[in-house]
């Protein structure tokens, strides 16, 4: 078994030991938030929206149906953490098709923890020759030490600086379904 393989029993027991820190319709009133606020900005601009798969997916499919001004949709994939609890070397999977010069572009991720992983998106998307680049992620994790991205330019909600999942983001490739957002007990 590889460090990032667990059994279907282990994911379980984590997620009952796990401490609830949102529930759903705490995280769907932050996604109505985030929209209302993403379209007072973004409403004129024919945004490029680009979720970062696959933690992004969840929150992408929520919220771009709550944006109604035209915009066009492609995805990013880039990952440092490849099923591992820990992020590693940045690992490009999928970069988008449609041309992003001159494009207002908006990330979608699901969390913003360390953000090595997004502020190289960031710089890619500025040297695809986009415009201006913003971001919006369910959860901004609280750390004290610097980071390339500070914040986020859209935040649903905050959370400790605790291992989370749920609502599209992972344990070990598991429960990224779940409809709130868990921390690993301590």
């Amino acid at each position: 078994m590889n460090q990032q393989d667990i059994t279907i029993e282990q994911a379980q027991k984590v997620l009952e030991e796990a401490d609830v820190l949102y529930r759903t319709n705490e995280v769907e009133q932050a996604i109505k938030k985030m929209a209302e606020l993403i379209t007072a900005q973004l409403h004129e601009s024919n945004p490029l929206i680009l979720p970062v798969m696959i933690g992004g997916v969840v929150l992408a499919g929520k919220l771009v149906p709550l944006l109604n001004f035209p915009l066009q949709i492609d995805y990013i994939h880039a990952t440092r953490y490849r099923g591992e609890t820990n992020g590693n070397e940045l690992h490009w999977l999928k970069q988008p098709e449609k041309l992003l010069k001159d494009k207002t572009v908006l990330l979608i991720d699901d969390i913003l923890d360390e953000g090595i992983t997004l502020s190289a998106i960031i710089n890619y998307c500025h040297e695809a020759g986009a415009s201006r680049v913003l971001t919006a992620v369910l959860v901004e994790k609280e750390l004290k030490q610097e980071k390339p991205v500070q914040h986020a330019d859209f935040t649903g909600l905050t959370v400790p600086n605790r291992y989370v999942f749920g609502y599209g983001m992972d344990y070990h490739e598991y429960h990224r379904n779940l409809d709130g957002i868990y921390a690993l007990k301590e």
